[in-house]
């Protein structure tokens, strides 16, 4: 059975990753030192690949990806920004393809801890009516009537550190290969 070892850029992303979900486990902010690192990381071993535009067209084009994807949810204020900048830092490393895998992974995991977050905190009653709240004047809007924002009837339910989600999303999707072939017969 052929083997796979992780490269020295997923394993740097890798130990990034950890550093980020365990701040924002702990402090529920991402260290802005700990992204600029990971950046530098990025650039260098991208240099050091010996393609010549691996910077640009991986890491530049990465970073543009994972940022692009999750500053629509930092608008709505539906994430924080440094949820944002370890997205595209995540992508500054990936490249845009594998940033946009990691980026569905991270949702669908996201979507399951917040899940998980608002059975554990029998708040589901109060996350329907904000989220209700949220939807309802778009919903009026597509009908004609103006689009007017109503204020969310009870306070919001919770944070979550999202950190943990995109390291789960990459550890996913970095891992499939992995798991395909232990899978085989």
């Amino acid at each position: 059975m052929p083997t796979l070892s992780p490269t020295l850029s997923q394993c740097v992303l890798i130990a990034l990753l950890l550093a980020a979900a365990a701040t924002d486990l702990a402090w529920r902010r991402i260290p802005n030192r700990l992204l600029a690192a990971g950046l530098a990381c990025a650039a260098i071993l991208h240099l050091c690949s010996g393609t010549p535009l691996a910077l640009l067209d991986t890491g530049l084009a990465g970073f543009g990806a994972g940022l692009l994807l999750f500053l629509p949810l930092y608008f709505l204020r539906g994430m924080a920004a440094g949820d944002v900048k370890l997205m595209a830092t995540v992508g500054a490393f990936t490249g845009p393809a594998l940033a946009l895998q990691i980026a569905l992974a991270a949702f669908c995991a996201g979507g399951l801890m917040a899940l998980a977050i608002i059975l554990a905190s029998g708040r589901l009653r109060d996350t329907g009516a904000n989220l209700m709240a949220l939807l309802r004047p778009l919903f009026l809007r597509l009908g004609g009537m103006p689009l007017v924002a109503e204020p969310l009837p009870t306070p919001s339910v919770g944070n979550m550190p999202y950190a943990v989600a995109i390291a789960a999303g990459a550890f996913f999707t970095l891992a499939r290969p992995w798991l395909e072939i232990s899978l085989r017969p």
